[in-house]
């Protein structure tokens, strides 16, 4: 049988995981104005240390994207709180990095087109009572585009 190792210190860890996290991005995400009217898209990876009192130090840019992208990611990055740890006056800095995904959400398109049948006209003469002018028939088509 194996004894379990134990861990000597304690790290800094987000409340409510990687579930969180993603959820934190998803809504406080705002794409920057220059990288949607151009449509840039990509992953910013952001590396940055965090202190036994769970703050975000020091961050900086892996890889980006540029046109405002790298300085949202930097943004929401410091907007991280890391739950704090006591390691018998042991003072850790862990180092982390974080992948932030850049997708701009696809609008659905729908083209409406209303297409009207031609009115038939009676025969010559007087028109019996079964050929009575009849409202001529519409008809609507909705197409979507994803």
């Amino acid at each position: 049988m194996h004894k379990r190792e134990k861990k000597f210190l304690k790290l800094p860890h987000l409340d409510g995981g990687k579930d969180l996290l993603k959820k934190f991005i998803r809504e406080n995400l705002r794409y920057p104005k220059e990288a949607l009217e151009k449509g840039i898209e990509g992953d910013v990876i952001v590396k940055y240390k965090v202190t036994g009192k769970g703050e975000v130090i020091e961050p900086e840019i892996v890889k980006g994207l540029g046109y405002g992208c790298d300085e949202e990611a930097l943004r929401l990055t410091g907007m991280l709180s890391y739950l704090s740890v006591k390691n018998r006056g042991v003072r850790v800095i862990t180092d982390n990095k974080i992948k932030i995904p850049f997708r701009i959400k696809k609008q659905k398109k729908q083209v409406s087109m209303t297409y009207k049948a031609a009115e038939k006209k009676p025969a010559a003469g007087k028109p019996s009572p079964g050929q009575e002018k009849k409202k001529p028939e519409v008809y609507t088509y909705t197409i979507k585009i994803n």
